[in-house]
């Protein structure tokens, strides 16, 4: 169909890309020297890195002795008697997190350390802020073959997806089953914010982003000619189950965010929630295997809820020439979630074209260095629902776009929060087709028949600033490929659930400067069904030969396309991603100097 914008064509083709502007307190930058300075320490500290700087700081002087929003992780799941150890210490209890066995809590600076010396502790983190991450996308991914099974419909189908955002409106007709029923069967606020009853259906989404996401998972097209059409999400039969963290600004905070999971959890079974859609993220500052957040979506993976997880929209931060390498956001840094890139369509059918978006944050990880993204998905100029008088549809009226009604229905956005709902239907369509599928089983499908053949390199535009940037298509920046929905649908592999799990590999440093993988990963029991030496298929089927390879993956040859970006090991970007003699200690891609707020010009859609 041909879309029709409500405002002038000079908007037409931009669209926003909601980066992770988290708006950081103070403890998260501010003192970064002292920060850089402690995690090199060879010690194993029990609270997050930037939170010693702090602690310290508020021993010296009382006027540094603020109270700071913590989440406290215990040894075991928590009693009261854990909890009063922090209140006796000035804490004020916010909302117990027993998913990841602790609570958040505001709590004095000085309070800190002594607290952090008890030997029922198991780590302190700050409570993060964070944000959201920000039709030919259907033909990219061939999404056609599930429909013509019936997998993805409207009849039937009894999946529940949690749509973890700003909430989603549901009185668009696309998100309904009729006129009267709506497709979101539960949803909870866990802002805290009073919604103005004023406002009407708007409180459900106040920001505009997870009605785009649900649009983008589950719309059916109603407003845009009908199922089939344009507009139509992946999966139109799903049920939502919206669970509310970020506010109507699109910000919000790990406490949040773990509440909700924690309620996914606990919903499993009544609405048969088989998977976790985050659209949103924020830098990564500490390992995945002490940071709360990242704790709590393996919990739902463990509980057999398939997570997916946008990558970050920080491609193009190149932090002394590491042209956006190690920028994967949390929790997509978690090596069991599905992280997922974003693709462009170049606005044809046919994928043979499409390329990667600059703003897509590449791997590896920051001080873990785990291989992501896992895959890509199509994200750029996506047109969906939209909750009329949102944040966004106030702020950016040029990317409303008129449905059949002629009435501005949809919205368009870029990002990878846009690339992560795609995913999030496919999974759901894997389940509908086999229910006994386990989130690892789904995940090495995926990676297995995603589509693998890219070219060496590719220039995109920045149509505002005219700023050009040369992507290369290694292992970090597309990871086993391009999601392939007929493939997925038509693969009966099957990985064997004794084995392992599918996590995705680590990277180490060798001592030419050479970078490998490792299978599975020492920090968690097990090899990777994918990876390890049990495997069900080979690396070189999960690759492919146009990535670069399963052995040495980032070489010095000059036919490596990671030659091409870094030259040797020697050079500071080198350095940034992988740390000096190869330490994750001292990778830093958001350390010192980094301006993440000037990162990214605010409407950016690529063509």
């Amino acid at each position: 169909m041909i879309r029709k914008q409500c405002q002038s064509a000079a908007w037409g083709k931009r669209a926003i890309l909601l980066v992770a502007l988290a708006s950081f307190a103070s403890l998260s930058f501010g003192q970064r020297d002292s920060f850089n300075d402690e995690r090199t320490k060879p010690r194993a500290s029990k609270m997050a890195p930037d939170l010693q700087s702090l602690a310290e700081r508020a021993q010296l002087s009382p006027t540094a002795n603020k109270n700071v929003r913590v989440i406290v992780q215990f040894k075991q799941t928590p009693t009261q008697h854990h909890f009063d150890k922090v209140q006796g210490r000035g804490g004020k209890l916010g909302a117990r997190l027993e998913l990841v066995n602790g609570g958040v809590f505001s709590l004095p600076a000085s309070a800190l350390k002594d607290l952090a010396d008890d030997d029922e502790v198991a780590f302190i983190a700050p409570d993060r802020n964070l944000t959201a991450t920000d039709v030919l996308t259907g033909d990219a991914i061939n999404v056609s073959a599930a429909w013509s099974k019936n997998l993805g419909n409207k009849w039937g189908m009894h999946i529940g997806v949690a749509v973890i955002d700003s909430g989603i409106n549901d009185t668009t007709y696309d998100l309904r089953n009729t006129v009267t029923q709506s497709r979101v069967v539960y949803r909870q606020d866990f802002t805290g914010i009073d919604p103005n009853p004023l406002l009407g259906a708007l409180a459900y989404d106040t920001y505009g982003h997870g009605t785009h996401v649900a649009g983008i998972l589950a719309g059916d097209g109603t407003r845009s000619g009908g199922q089939g059409t344009a507009e139509t999400g992946i999966a139109y039969g799903v049920d939502l189950i919206d669970l509310r963290v970020l506010d109507g600004f699109g910000l919000g905070t790990d406490s949040q965010v773990i509440a909700a999971i924690q309620q996914a959890i606990a919903l499993k079974s009544k609405y048969n929630i088989r998977v976790i859609n985050l659209s949103l993220g924020r830098p990564v500052f500490s390992s995945y295997t002490t940071d709360p957040l990242c704790q709590a979506v393996e919990q739902a993976w463990k509980a057999g809820i398939t997570v997916v997880v946008a990558a970050g929209n920080y491609g193009r931060l190149s932090v002394n020439g590491s042209d956006g390498y190690g920028t994967v956001t949390a929790p997509g840094n978690d090596p069991y979630v599905i992280t997922v890139g974003a693709m462009k369509t170049m606005d044809t059918a046919t994928r043979t074209d499409d390329q990667i978006a600059s703003y897509s944050s590449k791997g590896p990880t920051t001080y873990d260095h785990v291989v992501k993204p896992d895959i890509l998905a199509p994200g750029n100029l996506i047109t969906s629902t939209i909750s009329a008088g949102s944040t966004l549809a106030t702020l950016f009226p040029g990317n409303m776009v008129k449905g059949t009604d002629n009435n501005c229905d949809y919205f368009v956005l870029s990002g990878t929060s846009m690339a992560t709902p795609v995913v999030s239907g496919v999974v759901a369509m894997l389940v509908q087709q086999s229910s006994s599928l386990t989130p690892d089983q789904i995940k090495a499908r995926l990676m297995k028949t995603a589509y693998k053949t890219f070219p060496t390199s590719s220039v995109a535009t920045d149509p505002v600033t005219g700023q050009t940037y040369t992507e290369y298509y290694d292992l970090f920046t597309v990871g086993a490929g391009y999601l392939d929905v007929a493939a997925a649908i038509a693969n009966n592999d099957k990985a064997s659930t004794t084995v392992g799990s599918a996590l995705s590999p680590s990277a180490v440093v060798n001592a030419d400067g050479t970078v490998s993988l490792v299978n599975g990963n020492s920090a968690i029991a097990g090899s990777s069904v994918v990876w390890g030496n049990s495997v069900v298929w080979g690396n070189s089927v999960v690759w492919g030969t146009n990535v670069s390879g399963s052995s040495v993956v980032w070489g010095n040859t000059a036919l490596s396309a990671s030659s091409v970006v870094w030259g040797n090991s020697s050079l500071t970007g080198y350095s940034v991603v992988w740390g000096t003699s190869g330490t994750t200690a001292s990778s830093v891609v958001w350390g010192a100097g980094t301006k993440i707020n000037q990162a990214f010009s605010d409407v950016i859609g690529e063509q």
